[in-house]
């Protein structure tokens, strides 16, 4: 099973360097016209030795001196084949290694939420990067020494048997014990770097919390226990390391030996054929350079064999990422903001994000166009979950939900998410000027538009404020900045976008009472004429809601004006009077 599945990335690979036949064509020649040069250099040899041999006096130093000279030319040719030969090679080796992050990156884009959710983001961090450069390691020692091995035990076998072909039969028997002691050790390895490249998919994804969560770390003062946690990864990522390097290293000095060997045999075996007359001593320094050379791929073969089982791992871990299922394929027919009306209907909608755990069974909503409503209930009732289906972050197990009668399932992921807009509890900003962070959701926006819609967030001032207005640069997740300043920059991108519809999830929760007041009053001119979802948890900034679910346990179990609900004395009241009492 392990076999087919090693052949199975072979031939996934394989397919990434189809595009780059011309250049592999190019390696094929550099490494043939190298392998050739290097080939001929222990002719050379052999004649200056036999030139050697006649005795003093009688040795023409011209000649010798000559042959020495090819041989320095011969070893400079074959050198600069193979630098081109190296060259190409990585040239092949980082592009298809590019191929595959831009494959892995454009599956990120096309993954659900759902699996983000559940899988580790320093795992998938480590098969990009890590992973990524482990098996371009593998991949260029496969282009540089597997093409040039190849073609080297071919050549040298040619000249041998020229040479002798008794004793190149002897070579050619005992040589391919060093193929089998790296197979051997190659079959063990492959697991122990199975487990390297886990252990070492644990540590990045440890360091990577550790890190991003440094502030929540010093708050609680968990510096101890979080080293503590990070000794032991990477313990188990430095054991696994030793054990995986240890075994793969067995493969160098077993071959070796072997390759001793050979090569003591042939000195001994050409000494007698020598001492016999049955070939000269150049002829015999040739045969051993030629033996040297042909057991040398050897052990560079089976090298290249551990480390390609350490890429074919890594290649497999990228691949089952590329290889997960992507989400529902988008519909062909394209939805404008301008052609929405409002009118959304969630239809006896059944969602849970475990299977073994229903949170929501039956959930009917019917929403027309230009309505406020707001959501409210305890933690878990699923508030958050209602938007994360509205907004196609996941998918109903059961039931649909429409806008304007039409199943939103065919409607493009983009097209639907162009239709809201948007603003959480968790800001999210990325790198660049406070004008790019607020064009994101309208690009093309100008200057004027941008500071207008600032204005309306309230954000203007305290940006005016900063070192160089909107052009200030702030970094990742909007460092240097409060919380209640990154909000106010989430709440510009919808006020600049005007979308035709409106999700608020407690969108004011980190922004002072006396600015909150001023954006409430934004926030109501927006959303005059727009269908608006309102997730709250203080009851008094959803009084003017045009209706207002309660939930609890992932049902409706009541529905109505604020006057009504707190008239009707259920749970509703009881929320509002314990914020309130």
């Amino acid at each position: 099973m392990e076999n087919k599945t090693g052949k199975n990335k072979m031939k996934r690979l394989l397919t990434y360097t189809r595009k780059y036949m011309v250049a592999e064509v190019f390696v094929l020649i550099f490494a043939l016209l190298s392998v050739a040069f290097s080939l001929y250099i222990p002719v050379l040899t052999g004649r200056a030795v036999d030139l050697l041999t006649p005795g003093v006096g009688n040795i023409d130093m011209g000649a010798v001196i000559k042959a020495a000279s090819k041989v320095g030319i011969a070893a400079l040719i074959s050198a600069f084949f193979q630098y081109l030969m190296s060259k190409v090679g990585n040239h092949i080796t980082y592009n298809v290694v590019r191929d595959i992050r831009n494959d892995a990156m454009n599956k990120i884009q096309q993954l659900s939420v759902s699996y983000l959710d559940s899988h580790r983001t320093g795992d998938i961090l480590s098969r990009m990067i890590a992973d990524a450069d482990t098996f371009a390691d593998g991949l260029l020692m496969g282009f540089t020494q597997l093409f040039t091995g190849v073609m080297t035990i071919l050549g040298t076998l040619i000249f041998m048997l020229r040479l002798n072909p008794f004793i190149t039969l002897l070579v050619v028997l005992i040589t391919p014990m060093s193929l089998l002691v790296a197979r051997f050790i190659a079959t063990r390895s492959h697991s122990l770097f199975l487990a390297q490249s886990k252990a070492r998919g644990n540590l990045t994804e440890l360091t990577e919390e550790m890190i991003s969560s440094q502030k929540t770390v010093r708050l609680f003062s968990y510096e101890d226990d979080a080293r503590k946690n990070f000794n032991e990864a990477d313990d188990a990522l430095c054991n696994a390391s030793l054990k995986a390097i240890f075994i793969s290293s067995l493969t160098n000095p077993s071959t070796r030996f072997v390759n001793s060997c050979v090569y003591a045999l042939v000195g001994i075996g050409g000494a007698i054929y020598a001492l016999g007359g049955g070939i000269t001593i150049g002829g015999l320094t040739a045969f051993l350079g030629y033996a040297s050379q042909y057991t040398k791929p050897f052990n560079e073969i089976s090298g290249v064999v551990t480390e390609f089982q350490n890429a074919l791992v890594c290649a497999g871990r990228i691949f089952e990422l590329i290889d997960e299922e992507s989400v529902i394929a988008e519909a062909a027919d394209p939805v404008a903001k301008d052609e929405i009306i409002g009118d959304v209907k969630i239809d006896n909608v059944d969602f849970s994000y475990s299977k073994d755990k229903p949170l929501i069974e039956g959930l009917n909503v019917d929403v027309k166009s230009g309505q406020r409503i707001a959501i409210v209930g305890p933690t878990g009732c699923g508030k958050t979950t209602i938007i994360n289906l509205l907004m196609r972050f996941y998918e109903p197990d059961g039931g649909k939900i429409t806008i304007d009668g039409r199943d939103i399932k065919e409607i493009s992921r983009k097209d639907l998410r162009n239709c809201y807009g948007m603003v959480l509890q968790e800001t999210w900003l990325k790198s660049g000027t406070i004008a790019d962070n607020i064009r994101m959701g309208k690009p093309d926006a100008t200057d004027e538009e941008v500071i207008a819609a600032a204005k309306a967030s309230h954000a203007h001032g305290f940006i005016k404020r900063l070192a160089n207005g909107y052009n200030t640069v702030i970094g990742e997740e909007g460092e240097g900045l409060s919380q209640g300043q990154k909000q106010l920059l989430c709440i510009s991108r919808v006020m600049l976008a005007l979308p035709p519809m409106l999700i608020l999830d407690e969108a004011t929760s980190s922004i002072d009472t006396r600015t909150e007041l001023k954006i409430q009053s934004a926030f109501a001119k927006l959303m005059e004429g727009r269908t608006s979802f309102i997730v709250a948890h203080r009851l008094s900034t959803i009084k003017e809601a045009d209706m207002i679910l309660v939930m609890k346990d992932g049902h409706v179990i009541e529905q109505g004006t604020h006057s009504q609900l707190l008239e009707a004395g259920g749970f509703y009241h009881e929320l509002y009077t314990a914020q309130y009492s």
